[in-house]
């Protein structure tokens, strides 16, 4: 397992993949830690949390720097990424207890209520786009309501699973409630299958969770899923024009483009089509492409060669079908994974830009001359992640919200994640829920309480 560096390509530092002996320790490590960690307080529990919360905000610069290092994105991106999980961690230390507690259930002649039950070890496979964020989202919750957590993360990430490990021990939990496994993919098949494990969450690639969702499925063992997005953005003659520009532009480029609810596709209405064209070229030709240590840099390089290179034949495939290039969307010849960000319009629906996702700083500029007609290209995809609208028309908001089929749909913002709101999809988007009370519940046990 790798630790690349793709400003240059360079070699961080290389490591060894566990071994059956070595999966089997963890495992057993875990089992054992849930008999303890299950009895835990959520006072003790709060305490490790904010230890953790505590040790982020001190060291979130040079934690971003080792994001930056493994994956690219420009470091305050990467400090903010790692503050964000400290505001996570206060969320769940501050609302756990209440969103736990005993729900009452009005029964005739009797008492009866749920309670949420912690169901054991957690096993997550992870991406490397947010490498801290990902992590702490499903663990954080997991942890809070008793759970413990074993780690797969991805392959070019090795450094952030180990420092996210070394957190939560040196935080408190360092009796085997958090471990990282140093594993390959296919490996995962087996840490899945085993019994000490009750559960998988995956965000990733629609293969892997497709094959994730299958060994979950085959073992009977609770599985949730956050897969790829093709993210539309609507937007409407009444929408504020300058404040929309620097959304369009923020929410396709952000973390270089490689994020699941970017706004990837501008489904424009005619009407103000044109204008919004010339804009958006002059915004992304003013995009400024480097070093990700620099504070200047608006994007830095894709995380990984392969990447850079599925990227440019999606791009060079929907070309030879018909797509036009308007800016950019091409390699940048340099020794680091650098991409020039790009938009491209008269997509063919026969074309990877259409059917697919494109994990990088490519927007996608569709015209439409109605709202029916831009929520119908909205849904014309196999995905459902988010969506974006952007108008002051009430009958458009409330159309939108109800005909958009997206897990979310954001209004004159951005598509981002909170630990307060509930964040997942719908269709190849995968299922299930992460954050705010939906996420801490889909690994509990909700038992009924009948008492007569």
């Amino acid at each position: 397992m790798k630790s690349i560096n793709p400003k240059n390509n360079q070699l961080i530092k290389e490591y060894d993949l566990f071994d059956d002996s070595l999966i089997d320790q963890a495992l057993e490590n875990s089992a054992q830690a849930y008999e303890k960690h299950r009895k835990t307080s959520f006072a003790d529990r709060a305490q490790k949390i904010n230890n953790v919360a505590d040790y982020l905000e001190d060291n979130a610069p040079s934690l971003g720097e080792i994001i930056t290092n493994e994956m690219g994105k420009p470091v305050a991106q990467a400090i903010g990424e790692v503050k964000k999980c400290a505001s996570l961690c206060r969320y769940y230390v501050d609302n756990a207890e209440h969103l736990l507690k005993d729900k009452d259930i009005e029964v005739d002649d009797a008492k009866a209520f749920v309670k949420y039950l912690p169901i054991g070890t957690v096993f997550a496979v992870m991406p490397w786009n947010f490498p801290f964020w990902q992590v702490f989202r499903f663990a954080v919750p997991a942890l809070m309501a008793g759970n413990v957590c074993l780690l797969k993360h991805a392959s070019n990430v090795p450094q952030c699973a180990l420092e996210i490990e070394r957190i939560f021990n040196q935080c408190g939990f360092n009796g085997g409630e958090f471990q990282t496994l140093m594993i390959s993919s296919s490996q995962v098949e087996g840490v899945i299958a085993d019994p000490r494990v009750k559960a998988v969450t995956l965000t990733g690639s629609e293969g892997a969770g497709a094959q994730v969702a299958a060994a979950a499925g085959k073992n009977l063992k609770k599985s949730v899923l956050e897969l790829g997005g093709s993210d539309p953005f609507i937007i409407m003659p009444s929408a504020d024009f300058e404040k929309t520009l620097e959304l369009a532009v923020k929410g396709r480029v952000q973390n270089n483009g490689q994020t699941c609810i970017a706004s990837k596709r501008y489904i424009i209405h005619a009407d103000i089509y044109d204008e919004y064209k010339v804009a958006l070229l002059e915004e992304f030709k003013a995009l400024n492409v480097g070093d990700p240590l620099d504070d200047d840099t608006d994007v830095g390089p894709l995380s990984s060669q392969q990447i850079l290179e599925e990227l440019d034949e999606q791009v060079k495939q929907s070309i030879d079908l018909g797509a036009e290039r308007v800016f950019g969307a091409e390699p940048i010849e340099s020794e680091g994974n650098y991409y020039q960000p790009g938009l491209l319009e008269n997509i063919p629906k026969d074309s990877p830009a259409y059917k697919d996702e494109l994990f990088g700083p490519v927007g996608l500029l569709f015209k439409v001359s109605s709202l029916e007609e831009a929520v119908d290209l909205a849904n014309d995809t196999r995905f459902g992640l988010g969506s974006v609208i952007c108008t002051q028309d009430e009958d458009e908001i409330n159309y939108a919200m109800s005909e958009i089929d997206a897990g979310a749909t954001f209004v004159n913002t951005i598509m981002a994640s909170y630990p307060n709101v509930p964040f997942g999809g719908t269709k190849a988007s995968g299922y299930g829920r992460e954050l705010a009370a939906e996420g801490i519940h889909e690994f509990c046990n909700l038992k009924t309480i009948y008492i007569t």
